[in-house]
């Protein structure tokens, strides 16, 4: 068994990596080996250098890569040393000083709270198993933030309708418990409800496909474009687009960073913080807005 497959069985099997997450960093990894490769004959572990490493780099940009994929990669690479100094065929990891094209944060895309309540509140879905679970889908999207694997994997048991509370396990295997809306408890009981007379589910898991078989990314996709698709012009319209809604909309209404943060899931507040660049454009705006002299020097 080569290091790389080796690397990738530790993703898989001891750090319990997502397979979206084994796949990127596979395929991250067989790209550099193939450069290593061009550059300099057989790939060996031992031989790469901080050198080659910035001709890679170098090498990625040229090809129009962008500065956020580019370090994606690297990191890839990284943890490929970590590991291989961890079973100690390394004695250094080559790729730790090796400067990398400075990324631009963007600013997340979010949905105007008017616009979602007009998709969720004026009667847009039908009342069949499908409107139902999408209708089910969207709401939990905003209501709880959740991400895309989380939604996909609920099952049944996972909610507890009495307390308004839903139980998911987020990345790295960590569960946690996120409140959602009252309102939502209905939508829950009429999917299933429709579900279990329409249905034969034989997946366990709580959202299927017209068929039974667990729904998959490409068709939560799908519901979540066109649905939004009937109530804004982003550009974006994905279900990631509704996390970042649920999390400036709770930022913009009051809630507590570090609140926010432990509803998301995220592991560190570094990756919170990118929401309050919105809400402190929302305070510009309401103060430019509301103060007698706000708007004096635009």
């Amino acid at each position: 068994m080569s290091y790389q497959e080796s690397f990738i069985n530790f993703l898989k099997y001891e750090k319990r990596y997502s397979p979206h997450t084994v796949k990127a960093y596979e395929k991250d990894l067989d790209r550099f080996v193939e450069f290593c490769t061009k550059m300099v004959g057989d790939f060996v572990v031992k031989d790469v250098d901080l050198k080659l490493l910035r001709s890679w780099v170098v090498d990625l940009m040229e090809h129009d890569y962008n500065p956020s994929s580019v370090s994606r990669m690297m990191t890839a690479v990284k943890s490929f040393y970590n590991f291989l100094l961890r079973e100690q065929v390394v004695d250094v990891n080559p790729a730790i000083n090796v400067p990398l094209p400075k990324i631009r944060k963007k600013l997340p895309y979010f949905v105007e709270e008017n616009n979602l309540n007009h998709l969720l509140d004026d009667d847009l879905f039908d009342n069949g198993f499908r409107g139902r679970r999408d209708k089910l889908i969207i709401s939990l999207f905003y209501g709880t933030g959740i991400r895309l694997a989380e939604l996909i994997n609920l099952k049944d048991r996972d909610f507890n309708t009495a307390e308004y509370l839903i139980k998911v396990l987020g990345k790295r295997n960590k569960e946690r418990i996120i409140p959602y809306p009252r309102e939502i408890n209905q939508l829950y009981i009429d999917y299933v409800d429709v579900r279990n007379n329409e249905i034969v589910n034989n997946s366990g898991y709580l959202f299927v496909t017209e068929k039974g078989k667990q729904i998959y990314e490409k068709l939560v996709y799908r519901v979540v474009k066109n649905n939004l698709a009937r109530v804004t012009s982003l550009e974006k319209k994905s279900p990631h687009v509704l996390r970042h809604t649920y999390a400036t909309h709770l930022l913009n209404n009051g809630a507590d960073l570090n609140a926010v943060k432990e509803l998301l899931g995220h592991a560190n507040l570094a990756a919170t913080q990118v929401y309050t660049h919105t809400t402190f454009e929302k305070l510009q705006q309401s103060y430019k807005q509301a103060h007698p002299r706000g708007g004096k020097n635009d």
